[in-house]
């Protein structure tokens, strides 16, 4: 979508650098140079060389309306321009003449489908040499002319071009951000009091050498800085919304492929790569289109379908995250186009130019009424002036009539005193109500400060609130991992009981099989004995085991008591294991023989009271 005021800009441009003796006026035979050269360079992508044009103008015979013409892919009218300007043969051809015949025989028949980038690479061409040298800065004339592309988007609608302070914070504040480089406002406020002395605006050229110079660009190459001018110029003039890899699934094959999708307000394109040289297709967005996510399937997670009139596309991104991101800015284009509005960045601009408007308007009433009020006050001082006057006169006139009008005299000095009080009185709460009105400012002003100060600390809040999460992710990791060694003791643990629990159950055996043997072979009761004493040496054997085993397991339950404590809240202490009574085993969550009847009944009646309360809280 292009405006006829940003293809006026860039015509101007052209229009000016041919305009020798900076008069407003070019002549007609200067209009019939360059345009076969800038056709020739237009049709065979061949960048101009550093020589002078002057080699080529005697091959030149047509004229700079000629270009445009083949540039926007109308006809031209060779007869047109003659026929216009035909009382001008002689005479300079002026802008404001030149204008009503690009508005009548060009821009009136331009249509949309012509590239509005190789028209700007038309114009910059005719004017850029005359301007600027890019040799001592540190950009490329590719990287100037992204920056001329963008002057010429953020400047005003007067002639000639300038862009004013606000749009050249906007556009450095953007291109710091493409470079990965913090806003510094001191630099800037620094820079705002030396363009003050510019009439707080620059031209096309003084932006070119204020970026090219890496004024705010220290300590950043020369690449950096290239790329970040790129960025910034695909978002503002390019409309490049958002862009990234991801994966498409084909419409008659129906395997998936990663393309590179660019995302513009009306329209989704992919290519094969990001270099946007093999164009694979584009998604044309309308008022009916929608989008919405897709559950995972055929193994591709993140997937979400772009639904047109005619056909849907279904598309994976690389995580959730992406997947909301593109789908909130494919909704937000949709909702554009079903309001009938300008891509976002035209329509921030818009409301840009409306504030800046409005404050004008505002400023300018202040101004208004502040003379009204000085007028107000200059009449109150000549009408006490002139009742001064009166006051002496009268005294005269009293001093000759003293005795014949004293009493009359007295009178009218008693009313112009009563009057003076009036007077001084009004101008007494004129001043009063001047007072109050800058004590309100100085309020708002304290205020504006106060917001300021308490959007930086909600900055440090904020950095303080991801310290923790990360702090807070750290121990839960740490906490992970003493879990799974507390777990891999107390297998260890159970391992050993089952051990002891064979060896009890091996010696129960044998001592019924001995008294068997005894009620049937009284002479084998010595070697019996003998033997049930060897099982009780292993026994003992076994406990030390075991005690060695609780006293290691009491070394590693010291380490890891800080978890222990934590875990003890909410889910109870883990016991040793211990020789006990033959009683029947109670198997628990935490093991067999971990709680007696009466402490499991305690933790119940425990959990039992902190359900209840949790449930009157809620």
């Amino acid at each position: 979508m292009w405006l006829r005021e940003e293809l006026l800009k860039s015509i101007w441009h052209a229009f000016t650098a041919l305009d020798v003796d900076q008069r407003g006026k070019v002549s007609k035979s200067q209009l019939k140079v360059r345009s076969l050269l800038l056709s020739v360079v237009l049709r065979s992508s061949v960048a101009i060389t550093r020589n002078t044009h002057s080699d080529y103008l005697p091959a030149c015979r047509t004229v700079l309306s000629h270009s445009l013409c083949t540039v926007m892919k109308i006809p031209h009218d060779p007869v047109a321009l003659e026929e216009h300007f035909k009382d001008d043969d002689k005479g300079p051809l002026s802008d404001q003449g030149y204008m009503p015949y690009l508005n009548r025989f060009i821009l009136d028949k331009v249509r949309e489908e012509f590239d509005v980038l190789e028209f700007n690479k038309m114009c910059w061409t005719l004017c850029y040499k005359k301007n600027i040298c890019t040799k001592h800065l540190l950009i490329s004339d590719d990287d100037a002319f992204k920056v001329w592309c963008i002057f010429n988007f953020l400047s005003e609608e007067k002639y000639p071009l300038v862009i004013i302070t606000e749009e050249i914070e906007y556009f450095l504040h953007k291109l710091l951000e493409a470079m990965g480089s913090g806003w510094s406002e001191d630099k800037f406020s620094d820079y705002k009091l030396q363009l003050s002395k510019k009439k707080n605006c620059l031209t096309a050229w003084e932006l070119i050498e204020l970026v090219g110079m890496g004024y705010f660009s220290k300590g950043l190459n020369r690449q950096t800085l290239s790329m970040g001018i790129t960025e910034v110029f695909q978002e503002l003039i390019l409309d490049v919304l958002k862009q990234g890899y991801m994966m498409k699934k084909g419409h008659k094959r129906k395997n998936w492929t990663e393309r590179w999708f660019v995302l513009r307000p009306n329209s989704v394109s992919y290519y094969v790569c990001e270099d946007l040289v093999e164009k694979k297709g584009d998604i044309i967005l309308d008022r009916s289109c929608c989008v919405e996510s897709l559950p995972d399937k055929e193994g591709k997670k993140c997937l979400f379908i772009i639904k047109c009139t005619d056909k849907s596309f279904e598309i994976s991104a690389s995580d959730k995250k992406k997947r909301q991101e593109w789908i909130q800015a494919i909704q937000t284009c949709i909702q554009l186009l079903r309001l009938g509005l300008l891509s976002p960045h035209r329509e921030s601009r818009l409301r840009r130019r409306e504030l800046r408007q409005r404050q004008q308007v505002e400023e300018e009433d202040l101004a208004v009424r502040m003379k009204q009020l000085q007028l107000a006050n200059d009449n109150k001082q000549r009408q006490l002036e002139a009742m001064r006057r009166k006051m002496e006169e009268a005294a005269a006139r009293g001093a000759i009539e003293e005795q014949r009008r004293k009493k009359t005299q007295e009178d009218l000095q008693d009313r112009y005193r009563l009057d003076l009080e009036r007077e001084k009185m009004v101008r007494q709460q004129m001043e009063e109500q001047m007072a109050q009105k800058s004590s309100e400012l100085e309020l708002y002003l304290q205020r504006v400060r106060e917001l300021e100060d308490m959007y930086h600390r909600l900055e440090e809040a904020l950095e303080d609130e991801r310290q923790a999460k990360q702090d807070e992710e750290a121990m839960r990791k740490l906490q992970a991992r003493l879990l799974e060694e507390e777990a891999a003791k107390r297998a260890e643990l159970e391992h050993i009981h089952l051990q002891q629990q064979r060896a009890l159950s091996q010696t129960e055996a044998e001592k019924q099989e001995l008294m068997a043997e005894r009620l049937a072979k009284e002479r084998d009761l010595q070697a019996a004995m003998q033997q049930l004493d060897r099982l009780e040496r292993e026994r003992h054997g076994a406990l030390e085991q075991y005690e060695e085993v609780s006293r290691k397991l009491e070394r590693a339950a010291n380490k890891t008591k800080t978890w222990k404590d934590k875990v003890a809240k909410h889910e109870g202490l883990v016991r040793l294991i211990q020789p006990g009574n033959k009683e029947p085993q109670r198997i628990t969550n935490w093991g067999p023989a971990s709680f007696t009847d009466a402490e499991l009944d305690l933790r119940k009646k425990v959990w039992q009271e902190r359900k209840n309360q949790g449930a009157q809280a809620q």
